[in-house]
């Protein structure tokens, strides 16, 4: 990130003079404190992992606590490191985290069954009747998705139901007693209305018809969050949130807090990429690629999603279950063949060697496959992942091949997505920001992207600090609205206070690596059988 017009000071952080953005990752808690320009002046990070338990893809809500005071912790550490000052208040703070999934409570706001995340795929039926209900794409992982599963499975809690929220939502609420939800991340609970800036009232009314909802004694718009626009106070720290992040007492209440956004939501902010016909990847343990509409599609597309921006303005939405996962893992065996050599390297220097043999592989990967599979993938019909790596006779089998395989895979469905909304829907997107940990090291991973959907991506220096800097960005943007900065919208913002000066590296398509990418999807597509049935017959 660039460097302010101002010195960053001991001073001005003690005096509580920037932003923190936190992030609950599918894989890691992240921190980002920020001054007014973006600049990251302290982070943190801790990493964590979901459960199976019970046939359900789920976190435990006392390790997300655990979690987000040693991610805190960690940025007190590097503050201190960076400039000899003790962080004791913060003007702003933001929380985003991964989307979706089902977080019900009780009327007392006890939990009524575990985090459903969104990894579960079991929620199909309740997805396609809603879709053919609405006459709109409803995913397997939206959280009105998980509700109707609950009601036609007749789980014992849902007449009990008096809340619910996703991930960020709670977290906010417990730190703001407000239970509130951005409207990008609102609009993974239920579809929202472009023209009110809500909840799709025909659609509340539709599910409200519903003759195994009539009886339950809740209507579903009191269950739901508030939805709030970029720019909005969603409230602000109290002295118990404040406890839950730093229970040493040192953080102060009263910081102003932005309305809780999805990742998807903040990786839009951290690619300044809210403006029709721009997009951005975001590249985790799953993925998405987000395509701000200037037009509606022609019709309901089961690849593609339909939420918001920060701002509410419409976004088609490519998600992927899986990314980086399946590759994290695969790079963790050559840490512990480097470590056996008595040669043990940096995970940063290791990926980047990896890496860069896989951008000297063929074009199409020497025939090799890699499903990254850890879960089931919606945008192949594949219903219970198994990663798997495959090869056949004439396949060459070289490093350089087995990494160019590992970086295809990781945005395999990701580009079957894409090829509907850009080759069938004929959307037009005039640039692609990327951001992630994948794209740390420069111009690999940007060009296998670059090459899979056919269109220039660009990469700046927030590539890797990802969505707790964008949360961050968000909630310096709502203390700047409520102080009466005469900032008139979240784009106008962006482009003149947080990226004027931002520089971006971008790469264009290149001819070989595009029919190389296409040869080897084929093969992907084809092979695709032989994942699904290793679903089917290994545990």
């Amino acid at each position: 990130m660039r460097h302010s017009d101002m010195t960053i000071s001991a001073d001005a952080i003690e005096r509580g003079a920037t932003y923190l953005g936190i992030e609950v990752g599918s894989t890691r808690i992240k921190a980002a404190l920020i001054d007014e320009f973006g600049t990251v002046v302290g982070s943190g990070t801790h990493a964590w992992a979901s459960e199976y338990v019970d046939d359900n893809w789920t976190y435990s809500l006392d390790t997300l606590w655990t979690g987000i005071r040693s991610c805190y912790e960690s940025l007190l550490s590097d503050v201190s490191k960076r400039w000899d000052a003790r962080l004791t208040k913060v003007a702003g703070i933001g929380v985003s985290a991964m989307m979706h999934g089902y977080l019900a409570f009780d009327s007392d706001d006890q939990l009524l069954t575990p985090f459903r995340t969104w990894r579960n795929t079991y929620t199909e039926d309740a997805s396609s009747f809603l879709s053919s209900r609405f006459g709109q794409n409803i995913p397997l992982r939206w959280s009105i998705s998980h509700l109707l599963h609950a009601v036609l499975g007749g789980e014992e809690h849902v007449d009990r139901i008096a809340s619910m929220t996703t991930l960020a939502g709670y977290v906010h609420w417990r730190l703001s007693g407000r239970k509130v939800l951005g409207i990008g991340d609102a609009s993974g609970m239920f579809p929202i209305d472009s023209s009110t800036r809500d909840y799709d009232r025909t659609m509340l009314e539709s599910f409200a018809g519903l003759d195994e909802v009539k009886g339950l004694g809740w209507s579903l718009r009191e269950l739901l969050p508030e939805v709030l626009l970029a720019g909005e106070v969603g409230g602000e720290l109290t002295a118990e949130g404040a406890a839950l992040i730093d229970p040493t007492g040192t953080l102060e209440p009263g910081a102003v807090m932005a309305p809780p956004e999805g990742d998807a939501g903040t990786g839009m902010v951290a690619t300044n990429s809210i403006e029709p016909r721009t997009g951005n990847v975001s590249a985790g343990t799953s993925a998405f690629a987000m395509v701000v509409l200037e037009a509606e599609l022609s019709s309901p597309r089961k690849e593609i999603d339909l939420v918001t921006t920060p701002a509410g303005d419409p976004v088609a939405m490519i998600h992927t279950n899986n990314c980086t996962g399946d590759l994290d893992a695969w790079l963790r065996i050559f840490a512990e063949f480097a470590e056996l050599t008595g040669s043990p390297m940096r995970a940063e220097d290791l990926y980047r060697e990896l890496f860069t043999q896989g951008r000297h592989g063929d074009a199409d990967a020497g025939g090799l496959l890699n499903y990254n599979y850890l879960s089931g993938e919606h945008q192949t019909g594949v219903a219970s992942g198994r990663p798997l790596f495959v090869r056949g006779q004439q396949s060459r089998f070289t490093l350089q091949n087995f990494m160019r395989a590992q970086l295809y895979g990781a945005f395999g469905a990701m580009a079957a997505g894409m090829e509907v909304l850009l080759e069938e829907e004929k959307v037009r997107l005039d640039s692609m920001f990327a951001h992630g940990g994948i794209f740390r090291t420069q111009g690999v991973a940007q060009q296998v992207l670059a090459d899979a959907i056919n269109t220039p991506i660009a990469v700046g220096d927030s590539a890797g600090e990802g969505g707790s800097w964008g949360m961050a960005v968000l909630a310096a943007f709502t203390v700047r609205t409520a102080g009466g900065g005469g900032v008139q919208s979240l784009n106008e913002y962006l482009n003149s206070h947080v990226f004027a000066e931002l520089e971006l590296v971008s790469a264009d398509p290149d001819p070989v690596g595009v029919e190389g990418y296409k040869e080897w999807r084929q093969h992907y597509r084809a092979g695709l059988p032989v994942e699904r049935l290793a679903g089917e017959v290994l545990d």
